[in-house]
């Protein structure tokens, strides 16, 4: 990883963090559609995201006598939910396949090197581990640009860690966290962003927030305010797994990702951004865009995956009404109706986020000739 230094903060800039934390409860098959449904919303709201994991060395994580423990939850959950070092390669191979960052949060030295292992551009400290210097010195070693939580940390804690990264040099952002799971509105105390821009001036401050009343208000107020950086923990509604109150839903990311472009327009100014597009301009561009097309009869159960579109779709204008074009990535997604050479792919052809979400349908539906 080439030297980073803390000039290079724009990386935190209008970032948007979506905690996967161990939502896969153990089945990587869990976790990459979690991933899948989640990046393509990204990718119709054009933000910047980054897809988290945890990461622990289970077997040294828990002292031996509380091995098996069911009277702990935080030791049930982390043994239920345990992935191998290979199916974490898998989900991150994802994340990056779908144009997302791969992001961690390390709690212990051992996944710290496996931060590293995979490469990964950001680590995050966790609101827990404010005070475990044992760690933290572990992730500074690694010079990787780094997002804390605040949560229950004091001033001076704060203060401390501040410090230790800037005599480092190393680009740190601070989200304000309300460590509550869930939070109420009059619980979230927008206000201490204020406080943390005020005090640390030379660093991206953002919102690490875990309200479940609406996914609009925070975000507005929030970025009125100066924060640059926000975090959400996601989840699906999948194979009757109940959701956490505090986990958002692809829709709701939905939601909070359109009313993060609502901020932005409303406050303005954009000498620190790219322009908005205009509506005009993106009709204008969506006429220039390839469709996809079938090289060969096809079958309902056809699995997609990025050698098999290769190889038997081609990409061709004009791009139709409901077809889907370049811009969507198709893996292991079904074919749930045959299709016909030389006839486009829609909408309607593909099982998957595409058409469950009535936003991104719409916006497919309603673009091309």
């Amino acid at each position: 990883m080439s030297y980073i230094s803390q000039k290079d903060r724009d990386l935190f800039e209008n970032l948007f963090v979506l905690e996967l934390a161990n939502n896969h409860w153990g089945k990587v098959d869990r976790g990459l559609k979690i991933i899948r449904d989640h990046a393509a919303i990204v990718r119709y709201n054009n933000v910047k995201a980054a897809i988290k994991l945890q990461f622990r060395d289970v077997d040294e994580f828990i002292h031996p006598e509380f091995k098996g423990s069911i009277d702990h939850r935080y030791i049930k959950k982390t043994e239920d939910t345990k992935l191998s070092k290979t199916d974490f390669a898998r989900m991150v191979e994802e994340i990056r396949y779908l144009s997302c960052i791969p992001m961690a949060t390390p709690f212990d030295e051992a996944s710290v090197d496996l931060c590293v292992e995979f490469d990964m551009p950001i680590i995050k400290i966790a609101s827990s581990d404010m005070n475990d210097w044992v760690l933290i010195e572990k992730i500074a070693s690694t010079r990787r640009p780094t997002i804390v939580s605040t949560g229950g940390a004091s001033e001076k804690d704060l203060d401390d860690l501040v410090s230790f990264y800037e005599k480092r040099d190393i680009p740190l952002a601070i989200n304000h966290c309300v460590s509550l799971y869930p939070s109420e509105d009059g619980e979230l105390e927008l206000d201490q962003i204020d406080y943390l821009k005020s005090r640390y001036p030379d660093h991206v401050i953002g919102l690490s927030t875990h309200e479940y009343h609406d996914w609009q208000s925070s975000i507005l107020i929030s970025y009125g305010k100066g924060a640059r950086t926000w975090e959400r923990h996601i989840d699906i509604d999948h194979e009757g797994v109940s959701v956490a109150s505090y986990c958002s839903l692809p829709q709701q990311c939905d939601t909070w990702f359109k009313a993060f472009h609502k901020a932005a327009e409303m406050c303005g100014g954009r000498s620190r951004s790219k322009r908005i597009i205009s509506r005009k301009e993106v009709e204008y561009l969506d006429a220039l865009v390839r469709g996809a097309y079938a090289k060969r009869n096809l079958e309902p159960g056809y699995v997609f995956t990025k050698e098999s579109f290769e190889r038997d779709f081609y990409l061709a204008i004009p791009l139709r009404k409901g077809q889907l074009s370049c811009r969507e990535i198709m893996n292991g997604e079904v074919l749930a109706s045959a299709i016909e050479v030389d006839s486009p792919l829609t909408i309607d052809h593909v099982s998957g986020p595409y058409n469950q979400n009535p936003g991104l349908k719409s916006l497919i539906l309603n673009r091309g000739l």
